[in-house]
Order: C-alpha cells, then structure tokens, then sequence
C-alpha cells in the first residue's frame, strides 16, 4: 500500500497558489498535508491563508516568518492569526509506511533560519553543498527530511535521508506530493506559471514584480 502526502511550504500570506496546491491535492487524493513553515510575511492576506491550511487540516510548523511576526505584533496576542501562528510546533514526526519523517522549517534540529541550499541560482546542484550536507546529516536518524526557507526546489537522497524541499508556492511556484514507502516525488506547477526552482531577491528587480521588501 501506499501513501500520498502533499506538501507546502512558504506560502507567504499568498491564498491563490495555496488554494490551488490544496485543490491538486485534494484531486489527487492525498492522505495528509504538510506545509513546513513560514504561513506570514511579504503579503498582507494573513488571515484566509490561515483559513485554506485550517479547512484543509494541513500539519503545520512555523518559520521565521511567522516567528517575526508574533515578536513584532504583541498588541494584537488575541487576534486569531496570533494564536493559530503562536501554537505552532517547532517541528514534526511521523513514522509513514515505516519511514522515519521529520519535519523542520531550516534545517534540524530546530533550525529557523539558515536551511539546506542545495542549488544555485539556476536550479543545478552544488555537489560540495550536497556533500556537505550529506556529511552533517549523517547521525541524523530519519528516512525522510522535510523542509523549506530557502525557496529552492528539489528532492534529494543525501546518504540515508532523503531531503525534500517543495519550496514556496508564492515564489517557486511549486507544491510536491511525496509517496510512501517509495520515496518518489511528483512537483506541481502553480497559477500557471513555469516553476522556478531557485528563487532570490534579486528576482524581484529582474522581473520588476511588486513585491513588498524582503525582512533579514
């Protein structure tokens, strides 16, 4: 038997490409949802993104995002985007089809900020950077790592873990499905654009596109 497991992450205060990740989940009959981190930042629509990864019972972490965001919003604690982003777990675990998963924002154990950048600005490998990381996740005793942070797409088998990044869906344009215990990925492209497999800041002045600031 096995397992379909939809997964998210740096959606951005972004509802529309999130609402269409779910909607291809929900076509392709996924048993869980994952989405690993930063549901603020950079776009003001806060509260219906909070509503999509309710309705669709998403198992969620927070990033850095979203940690800036209950630091820098304290006169607004009873709000319900407060509450639901302050309740969020650092990260997850889950024995699926007998593999191991963890789920982290940046990168294990806890990490928030940092992440695993596997992939230059064109979406190719960096080999030292795969070997680096495969060296340190070494000890780490999972089959499977997800994550986000870094907006680069990619599913990777660095030694005994494999490590899945299904990037942002505001920026990447991209949602995975990962099948258990087969360790296969399917990637989605989303709102009808080409995903992009690395993204930077540096985007936004190249293709001109008004987005708010980039936060440290």
């Amino acid at each position: 038997m096995s397992t379909k497991i939809g997964l998210v992450s740096d959606v951005h205060a972004s509802p529309v490409p999130l609402a269409q990740a779910l909607a291809i989940f929900e076509n392709e009959n996924v048993h869980d949802i994952i989405c690993a981190g930063d549901i603020a930042g950079y776009f003001e629509t806060l509260a219906p993104t909070i509503e999509l990864l309710r309705k669709y019972n998403c198992k969620t972490i927070i990033g850095n995002h979203d940690q800036a965001f209950l630091e820098e919003n304290t006169d607004v604690q009873n709000s319900d985007e407060y509450n639901y982003l302050g309740n969020l777990p650092e990260t997850l675990e889950y024995i699926i089809e007998g593999k191991r998963i963890y789920v982290v924002h940046a990168h294990p154990p806890n990490a928030q900020h940092g992440g695993i950048k596997l992939l230059d600005v064109d979406g190719n490998i960096i080999q030292e950077q795969k070997d680096d990381w495969e060296n340190t996740l070494k000890q780490f005793n999972y089959d499977v790592i997800i994550v986000g942070h870094t907006h680069q797409v990619y599913a990777e088998q660095l030694g005994d873990v494999f490590v899945v990044n299904p990037g942002s869906t505001a920026f990447n344009h991209s949602c995975m499905i990962l099948t258990l215990p087969e360790l296969s990925v399917q990637t989605f492209a989303l709102e009808g654009q080409e995903i992009l497999k690395s993204w930077n800041f540096s985007m936004l002045f190249k293709h001109k596109q008004p987005y708010p600031p980039a936060k440290s």
